[in-house]
């Protein structure tokens, strides 16, 4: 299928959960995850209407750019390790993966401008996921005021891969209710606007729950003619 034909199955798939949660569909970014496809199948994503690619991958990230250049607007999606800092940060305008000081300190020194970043936060407490614990994000945030370059758009989370709901809304409310606790604290460095949850699987529920930015590959990108 194209990726036009699914990109308007999606955004029906927006509208309902929206209607559902009392929210505006105008309040949701879908970022396109083409870490699994083709340059082609990227191009295509732009060509539909996308505005937004995420990638997990320096070598992916940077290949992609080099035929897209700044068409879309790039989000680093995947675990960050410190060392591949210096290859990605000044080409991509959101990272979703900040979950540790040595990786804000090599960012905030390696940075030309500000970037927006997201902390990742473990919500479900598995071990085979990354992120801060729901207990740690309060205190890293605020570790942070004094780092020019990081702003602190908002969270992210990966929820568990299942088929039950209502442990999917669990992780999503909570880290609704962590993003609210920050935007209480009123910290110039993090606004915290943003929620990045929800993928091809649970990206309705998540949008239930508050997300404002859906990541979606298989949905969206996947299955190339």
């Amino acid at each position: 299928m194209k990726v036009k034909d699914k990109l308007k199955i999606i955004q029906g798939n927006i509208q309902e959960a929206c209607e559902k949660s009392n929210r505006n569909p105008e309040e949701i970014t879908v970022i396109a995850v083409t870490k699994y496809v083709t340059i082609d199948r990227a191009a295509e994503a732009v060509e539909a209407g996308v505005v937004h690619l995420g990638e997990n991958r320096d070598e992916g990230l940077l290949a992609k750019q080099e035929v897209l250049r700044d068409k879309p607007i790039w989000h680093f999606i995947g675990s960050l390790q410190t060392r591949k800092v210096k290859n990605i940060i000044n080409q991509v305008d959101y990272i979703h993966s900040l979950d540790r000081l040595s990786l804000a300190i090599e960012v905030n020194k390696r940075a030309q401008k500000q970037i927006n970043c997201f902390v990742q936060v473990n919500v479900s407490g598995e071990e085979s996921k990354q992120g801060l614990s729901y207990e740690e994000v309060t205190d890293f945030v605020m570790s942070l005021k004094d780092y020019e370059k990081i702003r602190i758009c908002g969270l992210m989370t990966m929820a568990p891969l299942t088929a039950n709901e209502s442990m999917l809304r669990s992780c999503f409310r909570s880290l609704k209710e962590l993003q609210c606790k920050i935007q209480n604290l009123k910290l110039e460095n993090a606004p915290c606007t943003e929620l990045s949850m929800g993928m091809s699987n649970d990206y309705m529920i998540a949008i239930e729950e508050g997300a404002t930015m859906v990541r979606i590959g298989t949905a969206l990108v996947g299955e190339e003619e």
